[in-house]
């Protein structure tokens, strides 16, 4: 199929680097990955993105800067990169899935399996570990059951508890809908009522769905602006490997198979308070500083009683919510750079 918008990346990995594309076996079925670095022999960073179905950072992001919950130009040169387009998303999205593997089990299984896989070829015996919303789900599950596998685990717009995060989502969004004099929005979130929501992904679709349209991803302000949903949806366009199929299958199609009944019931299960209490590796938080997405006030709360003999390191980005400012996304990459990569004794 042939790409459209495809441009030029923002940079370029030396020949004597690696930036390849595979498909690889996890959980039984094919899924694709992205591995890009100057070095081999640097330590890997495994980037497990949001959704479920939001490959930002996945696949499409070779050679582009910016990728939503960080920037990679710089962090190419001190990791092997590694980002991964999820069971039933992207250009891991088939039709020959089976419904019954999509629940949180078996990500965090093809997770593992992918950690496994990494250390292996790379020869490392821990790599670093990071996971940006829903895939700080997977990534915090993983980091406290495998913590043998890791150097590091950075949580980006961490989850902390759906059900507690649903519950304050739908208190901001029933005021914001007052405040705008919205009706419609007011008797679709009374009709839907209070969360846990378990019944049907259309309760939680109504929330989200309105949350979104009242700004809940993004922060602007007089002076901080924003690419926004659509500059998200352009790196995906504008991807050099990305096809139009494998956008559709990533914001469409793959959306629509994620969300099984199943996997909402599970959502409301999620609560790291009582499942992660503590944690056995070093480990670091960061998170917009309007984030009303996914709420930060569970988080510290979180790391006010989580067990660690490590330090509680969480960093604020003033300039985002949930969807990172490029600004931001270039903190992050340095934080990566400066705090998190001398975890890892190795020297090349």
């Amino acid at each position: 199929m042939v790409m459209l918008f495809a441009r030029k990346g923002d940079f370029e990995i030396p020949r004597t680097g690696i930036s390849t594309i595979e498909t690889i076996e996890l959980g039984g079925i094919a899924q694709t990955i992205l591995i890009q670095g100057e070095d081999a022999r640097n330590p890997v960073l495994l980037m497990l993105h949001g959704g479920p179905s939001m490959p930002l950072p996945g696949v499409s992001s070779r050679s582009r800067d910016f990728a939503v919950a960080t920037a990679t130009k710089e962090l190419v040169k001190h990791f092997t990169v590694v980002f991964w387009d999820q069971r039933g998303t992207g250009k891991s999205y088939h039709k020959s899935i089976p419904q019954e593997s999509m629940h949180i089990g078996q990500y965090v299984e093809d997770a593992n399996e992918l950690t496994d896989y990494l250390r292996e070829r790379f020869r490392q015996e821990k790599i670093f570990l990071a996971g940006h919303s829903w895939g700080s789900i997977l990534g915090l599950r993983l980091a406290s059951e495998q913590p043998h596998k890791f150097h590091f685990y950075t949580g980006l717009s961490q989850v902390i508890s759906w059900a507690e995060n649903d519950r304050l989502s739908y208190a901001w969004t029933c005021k914001e809908a007052e405040k705008r004099g919205s009706r419609k929005a007011i008797q679709e979130l009374e009709r839907v009522g209070q969360p846990p929501y378990t019944k049907s992904l259309e309760q939680w679709g109504v929330l989200r769905s309105w949350q979104m349209r009242f700004g809940s991803m993004i922060y602007e302000d007089a002076e901080v602006k924003h690419p926004g949903m659509k500059g998200a949806l352009m790196l995906l366009l504008q991807s050099p490997d990305y096809t139009m199929r494998d956008v559709i299958n990533a914001l469409y199609r793959g959306f629509q198979f994620s969300y099984s009944q199943r996997m909402i019931e599970e959502f409301a299960e999620i609560d790291f308070k009582r499942t992660a209490a503590r944690l056995e590796i070093p480990s670091c938080f960061i998170h917009g500083r309007h984030d009303v997405h996914v709420w930060g006030q569970l988080l510290t709360d979180y790391l006010a009683d989580v067990e660690t003999d490590y330090a509680k390191q969480l960093y604020w980005l003033e300039k985002s919510s949930h969807l990172f400012h490029p600004d931001d996304a270039k903190r992050v990459e340095q934080i990566f750079i400066d705090e998190v990569r001398p975890a890892a004794d190795i020297h090349i």
